[in-house]
């Protein structure tokens, strides 16, 4: 959604590397193109005037001009006041002290009300709550059937007493809801409320009542990201006139220019709390302000993708694999086959790469990375005997024949795998020696970047080399030497997809 957004501030970053000092008139330029940039992503003009206000501000000041790198200062001071502009903090749900906990969801037909409640339901479950749904969307045909669908496919509750399509009470059915789930134990109650196409004072009168009758914990406003200003037009209208504690934003990975939610936060003064990805139920996540600006600036989500492992990774396989690796043991077909069935639980290899940084340079080859590949990998691999899998040398040119018919691939199918598995073996064994990852830059504490101390003890006194460059310089005067790398950052979805082609 962000992505014409992030090529803009690239560029206008970009044209500051390389300047020992910035002048009022670079400032001046970077913030006016910051701002073209903003409106162009069809961010709120009055937000685009003090976020561009703010950094205008602060990079005249001290902050800046006593920087080693006054570039790399400009993108900090730009990274802060986009996670302020975003909410400043995370915001997460408030439990109610006497279950159940009622959140009430509210919004616009067609915001994607209905699939977002069960996409809760099951982020709720995760954590160990018994969440139920309630339909109290008795208004739009078939309302109800789709959030019984969902809860089906979430494995939730679902609290349904009337057909809906125009029948039914909304406030009794809610108020009916909350006493069934204190009977049963259902510790989280979310109320998927009816919306209209354009705010009505009818719609208005039924959240009002609706809201007053169940005293929500949280209500929670869930807007489409897609639809732009009209976005923060309506959740202006509805923090206004119904009150609203948070903003749901759906459908965040359209292609759309992401102004509502660079705007929305700040127009209502209610933070972003939850934000939904895709159209899977796991495609839900707790909205970082802080993560989200990074993704911005194309600085990654690191924090983000090693939740995501956590959560879908075989803990118990990943350690297995861990202690195999330290004890020198070879890299087989079957390691190899299990690392990409990981790869596969953490869903989409184009979105996984994407929240590394530094890799909006290469975006157009991570668009194009086959998902399908690990599907045609597992299938060559599981061909194999278990004896071929282990020892890859046994594949003479018969096997390879007898693989490619059992997988229905070609012969030069089983021979590109072959010739990837060999790249992934030596890079395995290259890690279990201490190495770093092909294609990653030498991080501190790792090979690239040692004590001065561990290399040959530089000079000392008149004949010392001190760099140029300010920033090596003070690196030198805190006695760390720092080595060029091997080879950048941008060549490491190559390193991936050598091993996934």
């Amino acid at each position: 959604m962000f992505a014409s957004l992030s090529d803009r501030l690239a560029v206008t970053f970009k044209q500051l590397r390389g300047k020992g000092r910035l002048t009022e008139t670079d400032i001046e330029e970077t913030v006016r193109e910051i701002r073209i940039a903003l409106l162009d992503a069809d961010v709120a003009l009055p937000v685009v005037r003090e976020f561009c206000a703010r950094i205008k501000e602060r990079a005249l000041g001290q902050e800046v001009s006593g920087a080693l790198n006054p570039a790399q200062q400009i993108v900090k001071i730009v990274n802060e006041e986009l996670v302020e502009i975003l909410g400043g903090e995370t915001r997460r749900l408030r439990l109610a002290k006497n279950p159940p906990t009622v959140i009430l969801l509210a919004g616009l037909q067609g915001a994607g009300k209905t699939t977002l409640a069960g996409k809760l339901a099951a982020h709720l479950r995760t954590q160990g709550h018994q969440p139920m749904l309630v339909a109290a969307d008795l208004q739009r045909p078939n309302a109800v059937d789709q959030l019984k669908i969902v809860g089906q496919q979430a494995n939730t509750v679902v609290f349904a007493p009337e057909p809906g399509n125009g029948v039914g009470d909304p406030v009794q059915v809610t108020l009916d809801a909350m006493k069934f789930a204190k009977d049963k134990l259902h510790d989280v109650v979310i109320v998927d409320t009816a919306g209209r196409l354009s705010i009505d004072t009818e719609l208005m009168d039924q959240l009002a009542k609706v809201k007053s009758e169940a005293k929500p914990d949280e209500t929670l406003l869930v807007i489409d990201a897609m639809t732009g200003q009209d976005a923060v037009n309506t959740a202006e209208t509805f923090a206004r006139d119904i009150g609203i504690d948070a903003v749901v934003l759906t459908k965040l990975d359209g292609d759309a220019r992401g102004g509502a939610a660079l705007s929305v936060a700040t127009i209502t003064g209610k933070p972003i709390m939850f934000a939904s990805t895709g159209e899977k139920l796991t495609d839900f996540e707790i909205f970082h302000p802080d993560r989200m600006a990074s993704r911005i600036l194309d600085m990654g989500d690191v924090l983000t993708l090693i939740e995501q492992a956590e959560q879908n990774l075989d803990k118990d396989q990943t350690e297995k694999f861990a202690k195999k690796m330290q004890t020198g043991e070879d890299f087989t077909l079957t390691d190899f086959m299990q690392q990409m069935q990981q790869l596969k639980k953490m869903g989409s290899m184009s979105k996984m790469l994407g929240m590394l940084p530094g890799m909006g340079e290469i975006k157009k080859q991570i668009e194009n990375v086959d998902e399908r590949e690990i599907v045609r990998v597992e299938a060559i691999i599981s061909s194999m005997t278990p004896a071929e899998r282990e020892n890859p040398k046994l594949l003479n040119g018969s096997r390879r024949a007898r693989i490619a018919t059992g997988s229905g691939m070609q012969v030069s199918d089983v021979n590109s795998l072959m010739d990837r598995f060999v790249v992934a073996q030596k890079m395995m064994k290259q890690m279990a020696n201490g190495g770093s990852v092909p294609g990653m830059p030498p991080m501190p504490g790792m090979p690239g970047m040692r004590s001065v101390q561990q290399k040959k003890q530089p000079q000392k006194g008149k004949g010392a080399k001190k760099s140029g460059n300010p920033a090596k310089r003070a690196a030198q005067e805190a006695g760390i030497e720092i080595e060029p790398p091997s080879a950048t950052l941008t060549e490491l979805p190559n390193a991936f997809k050598d091993m996934l082609k």
